[in-house]
């Protein structure tokens, strides 16, 4: 989070107000005082200028009205100059008497004596005798100093028969109410700066808590729950700070019951088997398992972000509303030639109580052993089918000849009722093949294990074939007399081998030849018999040890085959921890190989 600039504080800010409202406050008080103080100093000071001016008006208009004796009496002159003299005072400069016709008769003024006789100017005096009423006006003197000018009538009778003419320094009172407002100004300076010391404190006691929950709320954005805002009080800011701390618990009991949530659902996304994508409300991917990122061979960062039904690579065929609506499971195939690769997804909507589609999550499910499971079934119930029909139609048809008849005829019926006993003992193969197979697949039998020497008991194999076969194929051993013991069923894996010599003694030709070989390596017996044969397509090879399963089907047929020798072949070596596989080259033979443990520690090698 920015940290708050020092005069973007609220701190700074409540105590630039709490001084601006102090400020305005004063200052309206301030201007209300001195303009009252002023006006009512002025006002004083012309009332007691009036009361002064009263008296001399009243012995002014006596000495003009004085009816004067020429040998006893003083002139109006010298009676007026008398008068004016006793007005001599600090508040009023000078006072002049002007009769009706606007000549001086007098003035206090001793330095300006000289302008007695002559005629008044003054707009004043000319205003007071016309209109019969004071006028006053308040101007600057020579030396620029204020003062206030004053020009009343004096009436006899209701007759004006003069003018008073005073100047009074009405300076004074300007200048004590430049000494008030420095008074006041320097008090208002002397406030300030309590008033500055108190809005700290005060301030800090509102913006202290404030501080310490931003702090709280920074410490909570980072995930740190422990701090705890201090109480200052009771006030509403402390009632805060109080919520503020039990919000705080709230949120860290919320946070560890969604983070264990968080880690439960993690611990099962990671520890299922099956893939998990969740989407947002768009369909696209925000959240994908370990388990899916291998199911759909694509790097997490490919996922993410992009469109569900892109990911799945069905979005030429369904869209996004699609998976939403969707009720059913869906197969999505991924197989290649190499090999098979089948998904199953299933769809489950994210909505709110209001119904609204938040999301959408996809649950993908290896299928392919599945599906292997089912068409090896559907393809194994086939053969069994078809490999019992065939047997069953023969018989049926010699078997309805026989009944109509053909029994009667003794050269034509011995060949019929050989004809059903090979077919019927076909069958019985095929029974028992197909027993011995389900109890290898159940794994309902138990090995008879024995420590023999592996060259005498393969010899003896041969040996029985070599006895019986027929001159056009021959055997070649070529393996030495060095004793090899191995722990097998002697009777199973005779069952193995005689299968493998079987068919390679079926598909040999006229003068073929038919080698055996054993060499150890790596403490493993390997067994090797090949013959001259007309060998196995490339792309059959790895299919022959499947159930059923023929390169030429009506030659196989032909010859007796079930189809499930080297299945059974191949079960049987399993079960003896070894392994069996074959190489052929098409035109060239067949060679089977198959694998045992050896018990001793002794090597041979075969060419």
């Amino acid at each position: 989070m920015q940290k708050v600039g020092y005069f973007k504080s609220i701190h700074v800010k409540i105590v630039f107000i709490y001084i601006l409202l102090i400020i305005i406050a004063m200052q309206i008080i301030g201007l209300y005082f001195v303009r009252e103080l002023e006006q009512t100093l002025r006002e004083n000071f012309q009332e007691s200028i009036s009361d002064r001016i009263s008296l001399l008006e009243f012995s002014a208009r006596e000495e003009i009205l004085k009816v004067r004796n020429e040998e006893d009496d003083a002139t109006l002159e010298q009676s007026l100059r008398s008068i004016l003299s006793g007005l001599n005072s600090y508040d009023i400069k000078e006072v002049r008497v002007i009769d009706a016709k606007n000549q001086i008769l007098a003035t206090s003024d001793i330095n300006n004596q000289s302008i007695v006789g002559q005629r008044s100017t003054d707009e004043l005096v000319r205003l007071s005798i016309s209109a019969e009423t004071p006028f006053d006006n308040i101007t600057l003197d020579s030396d620029r100093k204020r003062i206030w000018v004053l020009a009343t009538p004096i009436k006899s009778q209701g007759e004006v028969i003069g003018s008073l003419y005073i100047e009074s320094n009405i300076e004074n009172v300007f200048g004590q109410m430049n000494e008030i407002n420095l008074i006041l100004a320097g008090g208002t300076a002397v406030a300030l700066v309590i008033t500055i010391v108190l809005g700290i404190l005060i301030a800090q006691t509102i913006t202290r808590p404030i501080s310490d929950m931003r702090k709280q709320a920074q410490a909570m954005a980072k995930g740190n729950f422990s701090r705890k805002v201090r109480v200052y009080g009771n006030d509403e800011i402390g009632q805060l700070a109080i919520a503020f701390n039990h919000l705080t618990n709230r949120l860290q009991e919320a946070q560890s019951t969604t983070e264990a949530e968080r880690r439960k659902l993690a611990s099962v996304l990671t520890n299922m088997t099956d893939g998990v994508i969740a989407t947002d409300r768009k369909g696209r991917v925000i959240l994908i398992n370990d388990p899916a990122v291998r199911l759909l061979r694509i790097p997490r960062e490919m996922v993410l972000n992009r469109p569900i039904i892109s990911v799945l690579g069905i979005d030429a065929a369904h869209s996004f509303e699609d998976l939403i609506h969707s009720k059913e499971s869906m197969t999505l195939d991924f197989s290649t030639h190499e090999r098979p690769f089948i998904l199953r997804a299933n769809f489950s909507v994210i909505q709110k109580e209001t119904g609204f589609v938040n999301g959408l999550i996809a649950v993908l499910h290896d299928n392919t052993e599945q599906e292997k499971i089912d068409m090896e079934r559907r393809e194994f119930v086939a053969n069994v089918s078809h490999e019992l029909r065939t047997p069953l139609t023969t018989m049926s048809s010699y078997l309805e000849a026989l009944a109509e008849g053909a029994w009667k005829d003794e050269e034509i019926a011995p060949s019929f009722l050989q004809v059903t006993q090979t077919e019927t003992q076909r069958m019985i193969r095929l029974v028992n093949d197909l027993l011995q197979l389900s109890k290898m697949d159940s794994r309902d039998y138990d090995l008879n294990r024995d420590i023999v020497n592996f060259n005498q008991f393969f010899n003896r194999i041969i040996d029985r074939f070599e006895l019986s076969k027929s001159e056009h194929v021959s055997f070649q051993r070529m393996f030495a007399d060095t004793p090899y013991y191995v722990d097998i069923d002697t009777d199973k894996l005779t069952q193995v081998i005689d299968n493998i010599i079987s068919n390679a003694i079926k598909y040999s030709p006229d003068g073929g030849n038919i080698r055996f070989g054993v060499v150890v390596k790596d403490n493993l017996l390997k067994v090797m018999i090949s013959d001259d044969g007309m060998g196995i397509p490339s792309e059959n090879i790895d299919r022959i040890f499947d159930r059923f399963y023929r390169v030429d089907r009506a030659r196989a047929r032909s010859m007796g085959g079930t189809g499930l020798g080297l299945a059974i072949a191949r079960e049987m070596i399993e079960a003896h921890g070894g392994t069996i596989w074959a190489e052929s080259e098409e035109g060239n033979g067949t060679t089977v190989f198959f694998t045992l443990e050896i018990e001793m520690d002794e090597e041979g090698e075969w060419d």
